[in-house]
């Protein structure tokens, strides 16, 4: 636990000081893991738990002394165990918020009156005894940097002692570094499945970077050189009991402009190290790559990095918008137009005395034009025209704070002007900005926030006020020490001016990371639990945006932020509605934010919401949040006492695509249940969705094939998905170009061929179609292939349409495909060949197609539902007496024979009968040898 906890945890600061657990899904994953650990150790290890620790394991608790019941002594807010150690002390003491516990049986009792908190409490039990071994059995069991750190050496010292402790101790340790290894073997497969740093990434970075290198004055950095020339076969310059660690390879750097950095480069990131002479241990945060890194280093390397021509292509990685961004070069307004109005010319004549003026006149005149109008475009690209927009950032970077806010409040009106946000940008009005967030002044602070919202509304503006420091600046407007006790007026303004910043930043992947890390997510909790509107509509908006990384999911709820985002679902203010709709939208991808939603009954005010007709962007935020929260059959209940699905029906015809997309995203979701399936057709639903498949929209079409294959599952609805001709449709988006929708339509025609009256006639009424759907054996998507084979298995129960796809090539394409790892296409390719064995000699030409030996392989799956198809697929191929060759050798008999006695039927009869074919030709061959 405490190797893992080192390695593989992901912390807030390096080395082994003082730190906190990041919300992150690999961390839950890891405190889950040693939560069941704990908590199951009494039952499963009472003798052990009984142990008491050498010192106890002490930390900052969330519970009170009323979470405590039978077994402790509870004296007000003091808590006492009943269980005792030799010594008098109790094993378990709760005093002034601090708790103690020395064994783990009060561990394990504790997680569990902790319930909902548990997951809190193991994260404040870590971070506060780093490493717990010690605490457990004593410090000489402490891993001491450069010592062995075996499993051996641990026991070698428990060697020395004697006695049933000793005994206790070796069991105890051998307990905790199986825990260890589960948790270190999770942790690496979490983690080889995200993207990280490797050698050649590195390497292509170092060697772009040296292109810029040099004394010049445009040059970024002064050297940057690698401490070793020797590079192994797997491209890593660190040694080999470095590389265990992900290390990959040292730098030494040599900026302009600051000290010599000697810098790490390991496959979790990049992050300065002890010194030239590699002194491994970790000295600051990690850093995506070395161009992040030198960002926050090196002043210089920033302001030199644009000059160079290729910089973009590292600075725009991981630089994605979740919106549409603005055209980085807005289109100019009409030059030469000679009707301009009286404000244009009055702005005009102000500009000279804005320019000239000392800096009372200068004020009286920003005040004057501030008289304007100046949300009107007009007024706006006047003062852009007349030069005044280069005097008004330069006033920002003089110490006059009269002139320094008259500028930034012109500034804050006229930057809703896309024109003038670029112009702002491009002279540099968003690096004195990010300044002028230092400065001591709140008022100044809060307009100087609020600019940088209007303007960072495209990628380029959002990116420089990262560099150059902005969004921990931004974060910290948010910390004011009224929070969560009286909220006063000027608190709230300042955190309402960060959080509106911080929104139009969160666009940016690489900014919803920056937020995270300087410390934003618990600060945007508390602030949600406020009442003040003004504050809650730029928290949400912000939290909304960030939902799309799976850390922030986690992290709202953990922080319990779902109970306040339905709570304001009932608001009487719409935005915030569709805001806290949109987070929900973009949270309930995650089962636990499913099961909290119901939990607080945001599921009766989401379909409340339905109601509200008029206002498209909440209707399609409500309705994606219903979708998502349909993926939970729990939920589906709900929805069907609370009558939502006959108001989506409703709402099928004349709505803006993205609201259809999730209406019917839902009704697909709820189809899943039979009641609705027939509510959906009483409704008159089947009608508007059917048309639906004429669609365009490559979402709306996968989310339309879900809805009509769920509602074909009803022999009523599939009579009338017929007569609107509703399959032909189908089985023409099987043409469609995109994966998505050919799979969605090939999954959705098997019940349709199912459930349809003389579906072997309909199917074959379908010019090409056969011809078609065979053909799509030959696609490369992975769930193209097993729809169309599950699609196939129905097709192929009329024998004229197996004949005709027989014709077609079914049987040497299904058997290119047998040498798959994928389950859901094996068991769905099994029940193909089992259905396509029933023509001509189609048992022997998969035999020849060599499809029999790669089918017996299925068997050794994991999963009944493989089991079941290959057993039937199996049965068929065994008529071939060449076959039941094939499958002996292959070592099926064994396998099946412990099938025989599943409580599955079908597996069984299957099982059986391969074997009994596989028996008689055995029987008949020795017949025949032996006579």
């Amino acid at each position: 636990m405490g190797v893992t906890l080192a390695r593989a945890a992901q912390w807030t600061a390096a080395g082994s000081g003082a730190g906190t657990l990041e919300t992150t899904p690999l961390n839950e994953s890891l405190l889950n893991q040693i939560i069941k650990f704990a908590e199951d150790f009494s039952t499963k290890h009472p003798q052990e738990a009984a142990y008491v620790f050498r010192e106890p394991l002490e930390w900052k608790t969330q519970l009170d002394s009323s979470a405590f019941g039978e077994g402790y002594v509870i004296n007000e807010a003091t808590v006492q165990s009943e269980a005792k150690h030799e010594d008098g002390q109790p094993l378990l003491i709760l005093s002034a918020s601090t708790l103690r516990v020395r064994s783990f049986d009060q561990l394990s009792h504790l997680l569990r009156i902790a319930m909902e908190k548990k997951l809190k409490e193991a994260q404040a039990c870590l971070e506060a005894n780093r490493d717990p071994i010690v605490k457990i059995l004593g410090p000489e069991y402490g891993a001491v940097e450069g010592e062995d750190t075996s499993i051996l050496h641990l026991f070698d010292k428990v060697k020395k002692e004697s006695g049933l402790e000793t005994e206790l101790k070796m069991k105890i340790i051998l307990l905790l570094h199986q825990l260890d290894l589960q948790l270190l073997n999770s942790s690496l497969k979490q983690i080889s499945q995200h993207e990280r740093l490797n050698p050649a990434t590195v390497n292509n970075e170092v060697n772009l970077l040296k292109n810029f290198c040099g004394r010049g004055e445009d040059t970024v950095l002064e050297s940057l050189e690698y401490t070793s020339d020797y590079i192994f076969s797997n491209g890593c310059r660190a040694p080999p009991w470095r590389q265990v660690h992900g290390e990959i390879c040292y730098l030494v750097i040599k900026p302009h402009d600051t000290d010599p950095l000697c810098i790490t480069c390991s496959t979790a990131g990049v992050f300065l190290n002890g010194g030239k002479d590699i002194d491994y241990e970790r000295k600051s945060d990690l850093y995506e790559d070395i161009v992040t890194f030198l960002r926050e280093r090196s002043p210089r390397f920033v302001e030199n990095m644009p000059k160079q021509v290729s910089s973009s292509s590292l600075e725009d990685i991981g630089e994605s918008s979740s919106e549409t961004d603005e055209d980085e070069q807005p289109l100019r307004h009409q030059e030469g137009n000679t009707d301009l109005s009286a404000e244009y010319w009055g702005i005009q004549k102000l500009a000279k005395y804005v320019k000239g003026g000392d800096p009372t006149a200068t004020l009286i005149a920003l005040c004057s034009m501030r008289d304007f109008n100046l949300s009107q475009e007009t007024c706006q690209l006047a003062i852009k025209d007349t030069g005044c927009l280069e005097v008004l950032i330069n006033l920002l970077d003089t110490e006059e704070i009269k002139c320094q806010a008259g500028s930034l409040k012109i500034l804050k009106d006229i930057s809703q002007n896309v024109l003038i946000r670029h112009a702002i940008a491009d002279l540099g009005g968003l690096e004195i900005m990010v300044k002028i967030l230092d400065s001591s002044d709140t008022n100044l602070k809060c307009l100087a926030a609020e600019t940088i919202a209007n303007v960072a509304r495209f990628k380029r503006a959002r990116k420089t006020v990262r560099q150059h420091g902005g969004i921990k600046k931004l974060v910290e407007l948010l910390d004011c020490i009224s929070v969560g006790s009286s909220y006063q007026a000027k608190d709230t303004e300042t955190a309402r001016c960060g959080a509106l910043a911080l929104w139009s930043c969160s666009k940016s992947t690489k900014n919803k990371k920056a937020i995270r890390r300087a410390g934003g997510i618990p600060l945007l909790a508390r602030w949600l639990k406020c009442s003040h509107t003004d504050i809650l509509i730029p928290v949400v908006g912000t939290l909304q945006e960030c939902a799309s990384e799976p850390s922030y999911r986690l992290a709202i709820r953990t922080e319990g932020m779902i109970e306040n985002l339905v709570k304001n679902l009932s608001s009487e203010h719409e935005e915030l509605q569709m805001h806290c709709a949109s987070a929900i939208f973009k949270c309930a991808e995650d089962e636990e934010t499913r099961d909290l939603v119901r939990k607080h009954e945001g599921l009766q005010s989401l379909s409340d919401l339905l109601d509200n007709t008029e206002n498209k962007q909440l209707l399609a935020a409500v309705t994606g949040a219903i979708w998502k929260c349909a993926y939970s059959t729990e939920n589906v209940l709900k929805f069907q006492e609370y009558k939502t699905v006959e108001t989506l029906v409703t709402l099928l015809t004349d709505q803006p695509e993205e609201v259809l997309i999730n209406v019917i995203g839902a009704l697909g979701e709820c189809c899943r249940e039979q009641e609705n399936r027939g509510t959906i057709r009483r409704c008159g639903g089947i009608a508007p969705m059917v048309k639906l498949l004429t669609a365009t929209n490559q979402a709306l079409l996968v989310n339309v094939n879900k809805a009509v294959g769920g509602c074909a599952m009803e022999p009523e609805n599939m009579s009338i998905i017929d007569s609107l001709d509703g399959v032909r449709l189908l089985w023409s988006l099987l043409k469609n170009p995109n994966p998505d929708v050919q799979a969605s339509a090939a999954w959705a025609l098997c019940p349709c061929v199912e459930n349809a009256k003389n579906s072997g006639e309909m199917v074959r009424s379908f010019v090409g179609g056969l011809e078609l759907i065979v053909k799509l054996l030959k696609s490369k998507d992975k769930e193209v292939l097993t729809s169309v084979c599950a699609a196939i298995a129905n097709i192929a129960k009329d024998e004229e349409n197996l004949a005709v796809m027989t014709d077609h090539g079914v049987v040497p394409l299904l058997s290119r495909l047998a040498n798959t790892n994928n389950n859901k296409l094996r068991r769905h390719l099994a029940e193909a060949i089992a259905h396509c064995c029933m023509w001509g000699r189609n048992r022997v030409a998969f035999g020849e197609a060599k499809a029999v030996a790669p089918l017996a392989r299925y068997l050794k799956s994991k999963d009944p539902l493989v089991h079941r198809a290959t057993a039937q697929a199996l049965y068929q191929l065994s008529e071939d007496p060449n076959n039941c060759v094939i499958m002996h050798e292959n070592g099926v008999v064994k396998l099946l024979l412990a099938m025989v006695g599943s409580t599955d039927d079908a597996l069984q009869e299957a099982a059986a009968g391969c074997i009994a074919n596989i028996r008689r030709l055995a029987l008949a061959t020795e017949k025949a040898k032996y006579g």
